[in-house]
């Protein structure tokens, strides 16, 4: 038998590959699907299952493409209506892996079709839950993802969360192993922990939501509070999971469609594609084509895009290192952003020496800021989320949430210099960014974000408090 959890930590996700006697089954599988092939035709198995914990808002799922390559069965909850062809297990439903066996447990509250798959050894004891966005470590799926597919308000849902883990969850041994969908970073909960698996009973001893004296009431009241709306993209990805989509292998044959400095400005203006520059800030900030806007690839980026680029249909440009091409259209299509056109040979250098114009954005350190302040009051933007900020703060800083960044421009005044800042300086060039190829030239991004000022000790700042939540 072999249990392997392969975490991405772009997303925050955990999939599952599980192996016994020449047979496989994968759980929660991200786009690109080579890796649970390779691990398969390694163990010599053949993939018979692959099981969708729900339809999935945060990434799109490599179900069809694994199921297509391999004959493996897509497997469902009840509840799940895929517009494609899948087994749609019943509750308690068992399914046959090697010398292990399945068993299914519906548990609806994050979404309805939600559901658990509970792994027994050969001897019928249960030794795994593969829980899906049911049950996190430290925390439970947010419930007011599927209000509308469900009919149902956010409190209705964490009702429906309430009863499924009382009653599916909680009466099971404590011995059993949790390996959850997500971990910490992930948009699908409130405040998960960065352990990525954990005894169920150490999760009953310390996850609040399991607590046994805990009230139905109590436990609505909690799990619903300090949720903020959802990134834009998650309806969108659902949509995918449930209707289908493009393979990854002709979304790579897309995307990596090498252009010149002149092809490449040339498809920008006769497209309107989006110019997508995925190059390190500092580096970014040094030059960049006009108009182009940064999410860079050493960061939580296919998140980023997801929050920020509306349409998922929106053609994409893109400027990357020459060697990572292809990983950039791989994490786009994570997301659902398959409309990669084609990107700059040769990267940013190619345009350097066309002699084609480039734009910069200005920054500076903590210490060059604070020796402006000397001389001039300051108009500090802070673009980390609301939580964040109320955390602990810049004495006299303005929150303005790059999650929110339309809002948040409304609040600037294009007569006024700002010093923007995020936690380490990834965020708030994406902020800036953005907002320079809208027509905002007075941003001026602070280097190393709230840790280079904080550590700096020129700066007054708010009394820290623990968040209750980190969306």
């Amino acid at each position: 038998m072999r249990i392997e959890q392969i975490y991405t930590g772009c997303l925050a996700q955990g999939a599952y590959y599980i192996e016994s006697a020449g047979e496989a089954v994968v759980i929660d599988p991200l786009r690109e699907v080579e890796p649970y092939l390779n691990r398969a035709e390694k163990d010599g198995a053949k993939i018979k299952y692959v099981l969708e914990t729900h339809f999935h808002a945060d990434f799109v799922s490599g179900h069809l493409d694994l199921a297509g390559k391999t004959g493996a069965e897509i497997v469902y909850g009840p509840g799940a209506n895929p517009s494609f062809s899948a087994h749609i297990a019943k509750d308690g439903e068992i399914l046959k892996v090697g010398k292990l066996t399945i068993k299914v447990l519906h548990t609806p509250g994050h979404t309805m079709e939600s559901s658990c798959f509970l792994l027994q050894d050969e001897t019928g004891k249960a030794i795994g839950l593969f829980s899906g966005d049911t049950l996190f470590i430290g925390d439970v799926g947010r419930p007011d993802l599927a209000q509308k597919a469900a009919h149902l308000t956010q409190e209705q849902l964490a009702e429906t969360l309430f009863d499924s883990l009382r009653n599916k969850i909680m009466p099971l041994a404590d011995d059993i192993i949790v390996y959850p969908a997500h971990g910490a970073g992930s948009a699908c909960g409130k405040n998960m922990s960065k352990e990525t698996t954990d005894t169920l009973g150490h999760q009953k001893a310390t996850n609040y939501a399991l607590r046994k004296d805990m009230t139905r009431a109590e436990f609505v009241k909690e799990v619903t509070a300090g949720l903020t709306p959802p990134p834009a993209y998650f309806p969108l990805n659902v949509m995918l999971n449930k209707q289908g989509y493009d393979s990854i292998d002709k979304v790579l044959k897309r995307g990596q469609h090498a252009l010149n400095a002149e092809a490449f400005e040339a498809a920008a203006n006769e497209t309107g594609a989006l110019i997508l520059d995925t190059r390190d800030a500092a580096s970014f900030a040094k030059g960049f084509i006009p108009n182009s806007i940064n999410i860079g690839i050493d960061g939580n980026f296919a998140p980023w895009v997801g929050s920020l680029i509306p349409d998922v249909k929106q053609q994409l440009l893109l400027v990357a290192e020459p060697e990572r091409i292809e990983e950039v259209i791989t994490r786009l299509a994570r997301v659902g952003y398959d409309y990669t056109i084609g990107f700059l040979e040769g990267g940013f250098e190619t345009w350097l020496k066309s002699g084609k114009e480039v734009d910069q954005i200005l920054s500076v350190t903590a210490e060059g800021m604070a020796a402006k302040a000397k001389l001039e009051d300051l108009h500090i933007l802070d673009v980390r989320k609301k939580s964040e900020y109320l955390s602990e703060h810049i004495v006299g800083a303005e929150n303005a949430p790059l999650d929110f960044v339309n809002e948040s421009m409304a609040q600037i005044d294009k007569n006024k210099i700002y010093y923007v800042h995020c936690a380490g300086g990834y965020r708030s060039m994406i902020f800036t960014s953005i907002l320079r190829a809208r027509g905002f030239d007075n941003l001026v991004d602070v280097k190393g974000g709230y840790k280079a000022i904080k550590e700096s000790n020129l700066f007054k700042v708010t009394k820290y408090v623990c968040p209750t939540t980190l969306l």
